[in-house]
């Protein structure tokens, strides 16, 4: 059975709980999994069987017995597509909230990838077994403009795109309260949180830059419609940052408002733009969606 080791120092795990220490290093397992391998005796902290909630300490060595089995594959599943646009090197598709972009453990069905493969299963192959043809993600939360990669070439060129920043995204969303500038940068940067590591944070002991532009579009009685450009892609970007600055997008109860009044049904948050250089011929391709009927029957609420 194959083991990885860790070593604990200041600046990665120092003060961590154990499971959520291996949660951030191991992908391959679900947290489910991971628990089960803790409970089992097969993870051991400077030599010594450690229970998940173990608190650790600088320069510990960590030592965990992996049992990885080859995930099973993915089935492609006849769900609908939304398409923008489409040529034989690549898709745009507008995705629904509620639909999770790719397969994880515990969450093999009614995913975007499995509908992909239904309807395109070429693009197994293209990149990653369990994302094929996926170059960026949206939350499940997030509807709105996804590219997709049809060939391989136009996978690897995509992917430099975003992570050179040549790519330009456009988010509408609402938050509460009114901003205090017209427009402006949010620019705090990001990491999971230092006791939550499921969370993400401006709280954190790793930390990566992160930059948010934000246009105020309309003020809605106690609310702002802006437009919105993350330049960098961290996870939860844009939830977070404006969480962190007192404005939380509408519908956010990860990391927003629980209990106030009124409840939009899902997080007012949609990628409204995208804009990027086509892979084969290099011109620039801007492709738009307009606001989900769910979030215009909402502003229209809160207008009355």
């Amino acid at each position: 059975m194959p083991k990885r080791r860790f070593l604990v120092n200041g600046s990665s795990g120092s003060d961590q709980r154990l499971d959520t220490f291996l949660s951030q290093k191991i992908k391959e397992l679900s947290r489910s999994q991971l628990q089960k391998t803790i409970d089992q005796g097969k993870v051991k902290v400077d030599r010594i069987i450690r229970k998940s909630s173990y608190r650790l300490k600088e320069g510990e060595g960590i030592e965990i017995e992996l049992e990885i089995t080859e995930p099973a594959k993915i089935e492609g599943e006849d769900l609908p597509l939304e398409i923008i646009y489409k040529d034989k090197h690549l898709l745009v598709i507008d995705k629904p909230s509620g639909m999770v972009v790719h397969p994880g453990p515990g969450n093999r069905r009614g995913t975007l990838v499995n509908a992909l493969l239904f309807h395109f299963p070429q693009l197994e192959g293209i990149g990653p077994k369990e994302r094929p043809g996926i170059v960026h993600r949206l939350d499940k939360e997030t509807s709105g403009v996804m590219v997709i990669a049809r060939t391989q070439d136009a996978y690897r060129k995509l992917q430099e795109q975003f992570k050179k920043r040549q790519v330009e995204k456009v988010y509408s969303g609402l938050v509460w309260g009114k901003m205090p500038e017209k427009e402006g940068i949010i620019d705090w940067a990001l990491g999971r949180h230092v006791k939550h590591g499921q969370r993400i944070s401006i709280k954190t002991k790793r930390p990566r830059s992160a930059e948010t532009h934000y246009f105020v579009q309309e003020e809605i009685e106690d609310f702002s419609l802006l437009k919105i450009r993350p330049v960098t892609g961290r996870t939860h970007q844009i939830r977070v940052h404006f969480a962190a600055s007192g404005h939380p997008v509408v519908g956010d109860t990860r990391y927003g408002r629980r209990k106030s009044k009124p409840r939009c049904s899902r997080l007012f948050l949609h990628a409204s733009g995208l804009s990027f250089l086509h892979p084969e011929t290099g011109e620039r391709v801007e492709l738009n969606s307009p606001l989900p009927q769910d979030l215009r029957k909402f502003l229209k609420a809160i207008e009355k």
